[in-house]
This record gives structure tokens, sequence and C-alpha cells, in this order.
């Protein structure tokens, strides 16, 4: 789709997409244009358009673009090229939400203004003197548009740019989302993924019970939020504890997952407390003496707030590392090369991703090797500790590793668990900045590095982790759009303006079929999964076997409760004295658990690998590596024809059919055997309707690039200014 221009190398032809300049605009902008309106999803609206609007490509010091109309809706902004459609061979990898040049409103992360060529970010609708002669928009997703108005009337210039700017950038209502107009025309595609467990009834927490052994009790008194607004509508604390209503909820050791061994893991919020609060203190006590009594009176805890990054540190790390990919044209990206892994270091991205797998390792030591209870602690509960606690349960629990299992994790510990989406992502566009942390997207960042370096024990795919990334700023699902399950149950309460009957109802994000069909939900699985077969009826307890670590690793020193022939003081001493020392060992010196942690890992490493058992990342510095996937798929420069993770699964998946076929050929004299390897028919094959590993992008299956060369091009001025030989650009021209 990109013009090739200018550059260093010898102009090439121009595709088949017919770009134009502003010289040839200024001859076109007079004729009559048949006039085109968008397919409209059902609910959407138009605000306001601008005809001709010029969509300029990522290079733009050609000046080269799109002739066509920008529109606004109340669920995006959208590009409709004046060029006739060309006949092309459809997408297999298409969003039926919204298309390449579509913009939903929730996805705006900031606009820029240019004003006599210099870039002026823009912070709201009103503007004072003259609008500005280019509007660039920079996406969540890290999509980038350029479009000029300066071939516009002045009267739709105002219009369209006052429109986007108002309803990307102005702090609205939360019934002003798209979600609750989408929601009032229910369509039949919309169905609810049973397989995901919801976690929104008792059932579904007594079967995760069960699943786990866990031996808690089930909560049920906040069924109409009596206890606490801020706490789940149904939760798990340990059987030992008694007082609920004390302190509207605070401190409350909330289950999140029990070990084979009869340890678990807990989160709860810890307000920050002063010296004088010595009753809560004694509160705080209770609780943490419940969740001891759960197994060997044993518990370490951990309060987030002091080990890891602030939200507001994830926010400012965050906000610096993104700017390396919104790449507004080629200069500025080959600028930037000279230092690009420098500066994303300097980012400190990478190492608060390091940090929270530093942090889950430890957890998972604790429960997996001492065989103790663990709880941690934050002042909300609902960030931080969602995040450890999530990445611990996927490293010790293989359910969680399948794409349900997933699924399931996030209802359980994120949207269940009461995270502040709706603040976090800052889906209403609010002025305070304290609040807004890409907290789930640090969450997927850390389950990539675990997927990259253990991909065989992964049920989905990285383009799953990409494709979830985009949908929490789509503003159609309910499950990213509200900070707790208070607060979702009283909104969607309401009475819809469409269907005065009944409460709302949103699709969950899990109905892939709202977004994708089922060959395109097919690039959701990983086809190098290590899917363990077991037919025997206890099927279920495939997480909880005894397992062959701990034959290698140093017992735990408390394996039996006291003996029953002690007497109560000194009963009640040797709990005193075995909480004292499982904390003290917790909380010791800074280097003391990153070392201890080490010997963990590497007595991890020298067994053989079972990738159904526990799962520990590797923490070395190159090992935390960048989510290449999401974070480049936009930009052309670094696209590899033939090349990337796509053409090394291509490859992978060749060799993967021909051993399968051999199987089959070898069992087809024996049905049962037969059909014991061919257990997985839907996943293979997936990838050759789609083309051969020599024809597909490292980008794929995003970005679609027709009829262009994949070798990056640097500018020639560049590349003088960066002192390149003449023999290489001799060689770049012979080249292309």
């Amino acid at each position: 789709m990109l013009s090739l221009g200018s550059g260093g190398a010898k102009s090439s032809k121009p595709s088949f997409v017919s770009y134009v300049t502003p010289e040839e605009i200024k001859l076109e902008k007079d004729l009559p244009k048949k006039e085109k309106h968008p397919d409209l999803l059902p609910g959407e609206v138009v605000f306001c358009s601008a005809n001709p609007i010029l969509k300029y490509t990522q290079d733009d010091l050609s000046q080269r673009g799109i002739f066509g109309t920008l529109f606004c809706t109340n669920f995006r902004v959208t590009f409709l090229s004046d060029e006739p459609k060309q006949e092309e061979t459809s997408k297999t990898f298409k969003n039926k939400l919204y298309g390449e040049n579509d913009i939903p409103l929730m996805c705006v992360d900031h606009i820029y203004g240019v004003y006599d060529e210099k870039k002026k970010l823009i912070t709201g609708s009103f503007v004072k003197n003259k609008y500005p002669s280019k509007m660039i928009i920079h996406c969540k997703d890290l999509r980038v548009f350029q479009f000029c108005l300066t071939f516009t009337k002045e009267e739709d210039t105002k219009k369209i740019f006052q429109g986007i700017a108002h309803h990307c950038l102005e702090e609205k209502s939360l019934k002003c989302v798209f979600a609750f107009s989408y929601a009032g025309t229910p369509s039949p595609e919309m169905q609810r993924k049973q397989e995901t467990i919801m976690f929104d009834s008792p059932e579904d927490w007594t079967q995760e019970m069960k699943r786990t052994k866990a031996k808690c009790r089930l909560v049920t008194e906040n069924e109409n939020f009596e206890l606490s607004q801020r706490l789940p509508k149904y939760f798990i604390i340990p059987t030992a504890l008694e007082d609920l209503f004390s302190y509207q909820g605070k401190g409350l050791p909330i289950w999140c997952w029990s070990h084979h061994s009869g340890c678990a893991l807990f989160k709860a919020s810890f307000p920050l407390m002063t010296q004088e609060d010595g009753d809560f203190q004694k509160h705080l006590d209770t609780m943490i003496n419940a969740v001891a009594h759960n197994y060997l009176y044993s518990v370490k805890t951990e309060d987030l707030s002091e080990s890891l990054p602030t939200i507001l540190d994830i926010q400012q790390s965050y906000n610096k590392f993104k700017q390396f990919f919104l790449i507004d044209n080629s200069t500025d990206f080959w600028m930037s090369d000279m230092k690009w892994f420098s500066s994303l270091e300097s980012s400190g991205w990478l190492d608060i991703i390091r940090q929270c797998l530093q942090k889950a390792v430890e957890v998972v030591e604790c429960i997996d090797k001492d065989n103790t209870n663990v709880l941690i602690t934050e002042e909300e509960g609902t960030d931080l500790c969602c995040v450890i606690s999530s990445l611990a349960q996927i490293m010790l629990d293989p359910y969680y590793r399948t794409l349900m299992g997933f699924q399931s994790l996030v209802q359980k510990e994120w949207v269940a668990g009461c995270h502040a989406f709706l603040d976090r992502c800052n889906h209403l566009h609010q002025k305070d900045k304290e609040c807004h942390s890409p907290v789930f997207l640090l969450f997927l960042e850390c389950v990539w590095q675990l997927v990259q370096q253990h991909s065989p024990a992964f049920q989905f795919s990285e383009t799953y982790l990409t494709v979830l990334s985009d949908s929490v700023h789509v503003p159609i699902f309910s499950t990213f759009l509200f900070n707790s399950a208070h607060h979702r149950e009283s909104v969607m309460k309401a009475e819809s303006p469409l269907a005065q009957s009944g409460p709302l109802s949103c699709p969950t994000v899990w109905d892939w079929s709202v977004q994708f069909d089922s060959k395109a939900q097919n690039f959701f699985f990983n086809p190098l999964y290590s899917e363990k077969v077991k037919h025997e009826k206890t099927a279920r307890k495939t997480h909880k076997p005894k397992h062959q670590r701990q034959l290698s690793l140093p017992s735990t020193a408390f394996k039996t409760p006291t003996k029953k022939g002690f007497f109560k003081d000194e009963t009640d001493s040797l709990k005193k004295m075995l909480r004292v020392k499982r904390i003290s060992r917790w909380m010791g010196s800074p280097d003391s658990p990153v070392a201890a942690t080490r010997e963990f890992y590497e007595s991890w490493q020298q067994r053989p690998l079972d990738y159904h058992g526990l799962l520990l990342p590797c923490l070395d510095g190159p090992a935390v590596r960048v989510w290449m996937q999401r974070y480049l798929r936009w930009i052309p420069e670094v696209h590899i024809l033939g090349g990337g993770s796509m053409a090394v699964m291509t490859k992978l998946m060749e060799l993967l059919n021909q051993v399968q076929d051999l199987k089959r050929v070898l069992e087809q004299r024996d049905a049962s055997q037969a059909a014991k390897f061919d257990h997985r028919p839907h996943l293979q094959n997936r990838l050759f309707s789609f083309g051969t590993s020599g024809r597909l992008s490292s980008s794929f299956p995003f970005a679609y690039s027709r009829n262009r060369s994949f070798k990056p091009i640097i500018p020639t001025g560049l590349m003088q200014s960066l002192m390149v030989t003449d023999n290489l650009a001799s060689q770049e021209d012979e080249a292309s």
C-alpha cells in the first residue's frame, strides 16, 4: 500500500492502488465525485464527514497518499477511498467490526495538528485560531494515520476536525460509549462461549474449588454488595475466617488458587496505615492468621506496593516505550535506528516486565518448593495483585495455558476480581492521569514472554495475545468497560434506550465470532502445542500428580502439623515460630530472594522439561524480549518477506503435517489408535491456504502489503548524513 517514490533506491513503478500528489489533487478536486458511505454497524450513526481528504502514506516526505472521504461516527473514525475497489483476494484474518482504515474512538491515543510544518498536540476540540493543515492520529494499537485537510472547504475542515477531536479527546459519560448503542440491536452471532468460566455464579467458584481441591469456603454474603462495592460478588476465603463485615471488607484474604500439597495463594487489599491504626492492625493480624491456618500454620506475605513499581511508574515507562513504535515517516524511523535498543532499555518497560516475572517466580517457589501459603497485598488489591497471582497460576497450572483456561483465568482474577478497566485504560478520556496505567497490557506482555520461551506449553498463540490487547480498546465488549462487579451490574441494569424491556446485554470479548469468522479464529491456536492426551476417568487430575520435581528439590522442614500431644501453649508457640520464620525469610535482605529464586530456577532447569508441569521463565537480560508482532506490525520498513516468526511457523507446520501423515499411515490398521493420534484435525494445515512461507511477511496476519518491495528503503539524504559508503548505496540500488 505504500509508495516508494522517494528514498535511496531507484524509483519503482506505482502499485495498483493509485497514489496522488497534492499537485494532482488540485486538478481533481473540482471534479464531481460519487458520494460514498461506510457500511455501518447496528446502532452506528455518522456524526460528520469531509471530502476531499488526502490520507498520507507513512513516508510523508513524498507527499503521496490516497484521496477520499473522512467520517466520524459514534463508533469510529473511518476513511473511504475514492478509488474504485480493486479485485483482490479476501483477507483470511479480517476483523468484522473495523478495517485497516478504521479507528475505534476508544482506540485513539493522541491527536496532533500540523501548523506551518510544526507538530502540536491537540488537547481538546476548541481551537482559538486557524485549523491545522494536517491531522495526525496516534492509536493505542500503535497505528499512525495522517490526513491532509488543505484541500477541504474551510467549513468542512472545521466540522470534521472539531468532531473527531471532541469525540476522541473530550471527557464523556459511560452511557455515550458505543457498546450501549450496539447492545440495543442483538445479533444472532453473539453467542456466549460456555467453555469459558465466567465466575459470575456460586457454581463457577464451587467448580474451581473442586478442580484444585481447595479447603476454603465460598462467600455469598456480598451477592447484593452489602459487604463492599469494591469486592467481587462471590469469592472464596480461608475457612478459619469468620469476621467479614469489619472495615468494609478491607484486608480480607481472597483465595486465588490451591496447590496439590494443600497450601494456597491469596490476595488482599491492605490500605496504607498510620501508627494510630492499632485496631485495624489487629484486624489485619487476624486475616493473616486465618491464611496461616489454611495449611501447616505458615504464611508468607508480600506487599507488592513496596517491591514493584507504582501504577504511575508503569504508565510513565510505557509512554516512553511506545514512542519508538509510533512512526510518522521513514526518516524518523531510520534516525531512531542508531540508538534504538538503548532507548528501549532506558524506558524501563522491559525491566518492569522482568520485575513482575521475578516476583511471580518468588511466589511460585514459596508455594511449590516450600509448600507455604502466600498472601500478596497492595492498597487496592486489584492491580499488581492481579498481575502476580495470574502469572503464578499460569506457571503452576497447565489448565491456564489452554485457550479456555486462560480466558477463565482473566475472568476470575481481572473481571470478577474487580480490576478497574475503565479507569486504567482511560476509556472516558478523563484528565486525571494518576489513575491511568496499562496494567492489563503489562500482564499480557509477561504472558508473551512465557509463550516465547515455552511455546509448546501454550495452546494459544502470540496472535491471540495481540488481538486480545487490541480488543481492550474496542468499545463493544462488556469485559473491559467497568471498574468492578458492582459497577458493571449497576450500569447494565439500566434500561436500554433502543429496547425498553429488560437490562442491557453487551457481548463479552470471549465471543470471538463477533470479530472473526471461524477460519480467522484458527490463528488463535498454537499448532505446536504439546497437548497431553489422557483418556482415563481422572483426566481432571492432570495438573496435580506427585511431581517428580520434589525428588530433586530440598523438602520443606515442616511437613506435618503439630502433634496432638502438645500442650496448647506449646502449640501456639510453635505456630508463631513457624509464621515468623516463614515471613522473615521472605522479607530478608533485598538480594536474598533473587539469589534463592536463581537457585530454584537452575534446579528446575536441570530436570527434563515437562510442558504440563511447573513452568519458569528465564529472566537473564537477553531473554526478556520486545513483543515484535504487536509493536512492529505496522512499520513497513521492518517487514521481512518470507521471514520472521510466521515463516518459521510455516516450516514447522510442514514438518508436523508430514509426521502426522506418517502416523496415520502406520496406525490406519487400528481404528482406535488412529483416532487417538487424530484428535486435533482442525489444527492441521492451518497456514497453507494463506500462502507459502516465501510469500508471507513477518507482519502476517495483521499488515497486508500489496505489490511492494519489503526491502527497507533509507532516504538518500539520511544515508549520506549517516556516512553510508557508496559501496552500500550501489548495492542497494542493484538489489532494487
